[in-house]
């Protein structure tokens, strides 16, 4: 893993992110992308997206991509949304990968069943070195990819059966944050765990403005290994 995505994953069990002193810089902001595929959720996806947009609209130093898992492309969304993706995923250019759900994982032609079928590209994401973040069903890819094996994590209510049965210690909160593993629970959780990413790097006073901004207020529980 490269030094700052390192240091990065590691400030949260160092005490560093509480300190409101931000994590990264207009030298050297924090790198996202957020995966998308055929079937994805609409929510689990566009949410994040428009909170680190956002985010980064008022001064934080945060660069946000969507990125297919091969090449550029248009993909429709669970619900038919069609949604232009400008480039392939480019793991070693990113400190934040987002892996949103689509749909139940154990459902035959839902995105994320499609997903997990494919087996190269679960091998290629068990090979990235940056703070993984599932949104939803989308945990299971990383349990798929084995990041999840003998962790604290959760997911969608109806997929926790099974992300525990693959080995994860799931915990009952709407975020986990586990240093370089950050997961949440179904849909509107990407959004108290996009808000928790701006806070965990830029502080909680800078995430409580683009909560006021957003007119949201997180709900539920962040639960940190610290």
């Amino acid at each position: 893993m490269e030094r700052r995505t390192f240091l990065r994953a590691s400030a949260l069990s160092t005490g560093l992110a509480a300190t409101g002193v931000p994590l990264a810089s207009a030298a050297s902001p924090l790198r996202v992308q957020i995966l998308l595929y055929e079937g994805v959720e609409e929510l689990d996806s566009v949410a994040p997206f428009d909170v680190l947009s956002l985010a980064a609209d008022m001064g934080g130093a945060i660069r946000t991509a969507l990125v297919s898992t091969n090449k550029p492309t248009m993909v429709t969304a669970s619900k038919g949304l069609r949604i232009e993706v400008p480039r392939g995923w480019s793991p070693q250019d990113a400190d934040v990968l987002i892996v949103p759900g689509g749909g139940r994982h154990d459902l035959p032609g839902s995105g994320i069943h499609r997903l997990l079928a494919d087996k190269a590209f679960i091998q290629r994401l068990a090979g990235v070195e940056a703070i993984m973040a599932g949104v939803c069903t989308g945990v299971m890819a990383l349990s798929a990819a084995g990041f999840t094996r003998g962790r604290p994590a959760t997911t969608h209510s109806g997929s926790k059966a099974a992300l525990a049965a693959q080995g994860a210690k799931v915990v009952n909160a709407r975020v986990v944050d586990d240093g370089d593993l950050v997961t949440c629970g179904g849909i509107t959780s990407g959004l108290d765990a996009a808000v928790w990413l701006v806070e965990r790097f830029f502080g909680a006073q800078f995430a409580n403005q683009v909560e006021t901004v957003l007119e949201y207020e997180r709900r539920g529980t962040v639960w940190r290994n610290s």
